[in-house]
Order: C-alpha cells, then structure tokens, then sequence
C-alpha cells in the first residue's frame, strides 16, 4: 500500500469498537487455549495497564491474576500505581518481590561486573542507566553508553565495549524472564494463561526479551500503535495518573525513558515514523507531520529497518534439523 501524504487521523481509531473486539478475542483465545482466565504482570505504564483493564472487561475482574513484581531498580511509583489501578478494577492481586531470585541467579554481581568494565570504581550505592545517542543528528552507531551517579550527584557517561554492553543488558535480561517465570507459575497454578503487553512499535522493533516479556500465550495490544493504547486507555479505565506517566523502562537504578534506551524518537512521532514505513509514505510527507526534516525521518526510516534486521532472531521459532508437524489441538 503507498500513500503519497501522511492524514493527520492516520492512527485515530474507534475506541469503543477496538475495546470491544480485542475483548472478544481475549474471550475466545482463552477458550481456544482451554484456560479459566489471564495472569497480567503490572508494571504500572500504559500497556500493562490497558491489557489489565480489557481482560478484566473480557472475562469479569476474578478471572484476572495480577502480579506486582518489583525488584532493586524498581520505581516505588510502579507499584503504586500498579495498585491504584488493581483496587479500581477489584482484581485479585498478588505482590511477588523478584530481588531475592535475582540476588541468588547473579543478577545484581554480573551487572556491577559489567559496570566496572566501563568505570572500575562504581560503588555499590551508585546508580547506572545504559542510553543512545540521538538519532536527529547524524545516522547512529547504535553504540550505547552507560552513565553513572555517585550518591552525591556526579554524573558520568562513557561509551561502552561490546563485552561490557553484552553482559549488562544479559544481567538485566534476567529481571524480564524471572518475572515471566513468576507469570507462568501462576497461570499452571490456577490454569490460565499468560497475557503479554506489548504495543506494535515494541513488537515491530523488537523491544523485548526473548523468552522474558517476549513470551505470552496471547498479545492482545500488539497490532496497536502506541498512540492508540493511549487513546484506549482513558476508554477502558486507566487512571489519568498511569496515563499521564511518561513511558520509561524501569530497569535500570537511574531514571530511563524508552526513548533514551531503544527508540530513535518519543513514541508519538515514533509511532508516526513506524506508520509511514509500513505505508510507504515519503518521508518528507512524515516530516511535514511531526515536525522534522525529511532526512531526519530518512535516518528514522533506515533505524526502524535495522532494528527489524537485528532482532528477527527474537520472534523466531527454534530451529529444526527436519520438519515436525505440529499438532492440531
């Protein structure tokens, strides 16, 4: 499909239908997958909350499991808002504390591990962030670099070796696939299933982690574009408190938003910029939307297709030495 301009309403969308027939498609799929209802990790950011809200809309608010997962590097404001939702739905809720398990597995040890690579005198009450530099500039060497804070407020920042950047964001896998663990013994507990949280622009560009919050039994927001959960969100219930809330990771001990870590752009000119590849829309004609040049959003166009590239390996299925067919339920 190519448009030759970019419609201001290019992703509104009818919040009332959406809501409806992602609700019946969470009806049918736990059906299909012969499950009594949904576990929900809550972070308390948009899409977490959005996807708890259209299952307990779906299936009725005690066919729904929550679990609030906080560890070390967790915002306080996450579980906060996470409950603020939860007591607002009446959803059963449960808090599962992951430091301990992260603690034992090495989680915290290899990351300061890799920290140190970086900066050898990182103390054990500094905080860390890993970020990218900009895309608006020049075309990126998606080389990250990781910034430090001391107690008192210095700041730091250095880029960092391929060993170094591979073994912190391996330790920090840990906290996603920990928590999915945490998910799956809950949904084998009581028979449900997993729901995972991603929007379009996180699945489109592979901002997550495999076997971690890659992993659901059903993804009820991933052909939405980011824009659109937060159309979605006043509509099922989310509090103006978790709408309000700027996107960010909460991984890391220094605050982090989504765009400093991954995306090229803040989500709603990302989201513009994701909607215009997929269209074949020039990029000018994008540019003239969100306020950019039209070779800024070339530089857009062109990271959306290597983040594509180099995590396909995300979505892939494991591979086979010979076909097996799959068995029909």
């Amino acid at each position: 499909m190519s448009n030759s301009s970019l419609s201001p309403s290019a992703l509104t969308i009818d919040v009332e239908k959406t809501a409806e027939t992602i609700e019946q498609a969470i009806r049918v799929q736990v059906g299909v997958l012969r499950r009594r209802g949904i576990v929900v990790g809550l972070s308390g950011g948009i899409d977490s909350s959005v996807v708890t809200c259209l299952c307990a809309r779906a299936l009725g608010p005690d066919r729904v499991q929550v679990l609030l997962m906080p560890e070390r590097a967790s915002s306080p404001e996450s579980e906060k808002l996470g409950r603020m939702l939860t007591s607002k739905l009446g959803v059963p809720t449960l808090l599962e504390d992951i430091a301990p398990i992260l603690e034992a597995a090495g989680c915290y040890r290899r990351q300061d591990e890799a920290i140190r690579m970086v900066f050898p005198d990182y103390g054990e009450h500094d905080r860390h962030k890993v970020t990218l530099p900009s895309i608006l500039e020049s075309d990126r060497l998606n080389v990250s670099e990781l910034t430090v804070e001391s107690p008192g407020g210095e700041r730091r920042t250095s880029r960092m070796s391929p060993a170094a950047y591979l073994q912190i964001i391996a330790a920090t896998n840990f906290k996603q696939r920990v928590r999915k663990m945490m998910e799956y013994y809950h949904a084998d507990r009581l028979n449900y299933a997993v729901a995972g949280t991603p929007n379009r622009l996180e699945y489109d560009q592979g901002f997550f982690v495999k076997l971690g919050d890659g992993a659901a039994d059903i993804k009820p927001i991933a052909h939405l574009y980011k824009s659109q959960v937060y159309a979605l969100a006043e509509y099922v219930g989310v509090p103006e408190e978790i709408r309000r809330r700027p996107p960010t990771t909460d991984t890391f001990s220094l605050p982090q938003t989504q765009e400093e870590f991954y995306f090229a752009l803040p989500y709603a000119q990302m989201d513009l910029c994701l909607y215009g590849r997929n269209h074949n829309v020039p990029a000018a004609d994008v540019a003239a939307a969100i306020g950019l040049t039209a070779e800024q959003v070339e530089r857009v166009y062109r990271d959306i297709d290597q983040k594509r590239r180099t995590t396909a390996y995300l979505h892939a299925r494991p591979l086979l030495v010979e076909p097996v067919p799959e068995i029909k339920g």
